[in-house]
């Protein structure tokens, strides 16, 4: 294998990224949204039928994440989500990142919520 095509293959992304429309739609479909921010940036405000999972505390906790349903990964800007997207690729997940994170949530004009109902902020 030529020296390009090897280090292309090593370094390729192993999910996709997806808008805040895709990611929707992926949820529509029975796609789990995994928020891997901090317990204050989640309680500040999140998703509609998010679970939340801190990236620090991913690797050990990969059993709550179910194999058998595609996962979008999020955090507030996109970098943590990035992480948590490779980290479950390499478990043979079928994983996307949201791109722009929780800011492009919002910015697309998606719903927070605090886990009292009412909406939330992105912190």
């Amino acid at each position: 294998m030529p020296i390009a095509a090897l280090l292309t293959r090593l370094f390729r992304k192993s999910y996709r990224s997806v808008d805040p429309q895709q990611a929707a739609a992926l949820i529509a479909d029975g796609a789990i949204l995994l928020d891997v921010r901090e317990p204050a940036e989640w309680r500040a405000g999140h998703a509609p039928k998010a679970r939340h999972i801190p990236l620090g505390q991913l690797a050990d906790r990969l059993t709550e994440v179910p194999a058998d349903r595609p996962v979008i990964t999020v955090c507030r800007s996109g970098a943590r989500s990035r992480q948590a997207a490779a980290m479950l690729a390499r478990q043979g997940r079928q994983v996307h990142n949201l791109t722009g994170g929780m800011h492009a949530w919002t910015g697309a004009g998606m719903a927070l919520r605090t886990n009292g109902g009412r909406p939330g902020r992105v912190a």
